[in-house]
């Protein structure tokens, strides 16, 4: 399998389609309350972009942060990351199995 990812730069969200999207969902919501869930997913699901309505499913659980890999780990990982050598950090391929980490 190959992935392929390309990172915008800091501050050049006229390039990023998801910072158009927000700004969409933003005069969407015309600054009504955003008391609680339902309506934030109300708003988010009604709302349309380039003709179409978003598909809105609400997370469940808690989004891990401050996740890091050990140093064996993060080797595994370096071995199937390829950087261009033009926009390095802004542009990689991942290529490789899948990757057993944990």
């Amino acid at each position: 399998m190959l992935v392929r990812l390309a990172y915008y730069p800091p501050y050049h969200s006229k390039y990023n389609a998801i910072g158009h999207c927000w700004g969409i969902l933003e005069q969407h919501w015309d600054g009504e309350l955003l008391e609680d869930t339902e309506t934030v997913l109300g708003f988010a699901r009604t709302m349309t972009w380039n003709g179409r309505n978003p598909v809105v499913e609400p997370m469940h659980g808690i989004y891990p942060t401050g996740v890091r890999l050990s140093p064996k780990e993060m080797n595994t990982v370096k071995d199937h990351v390829a950087r261009d050598n033009e926009l390095g950090k802004w542009f990689l391929e991942i290529d490789g199995p899948k990757l057993a980490l944990g």
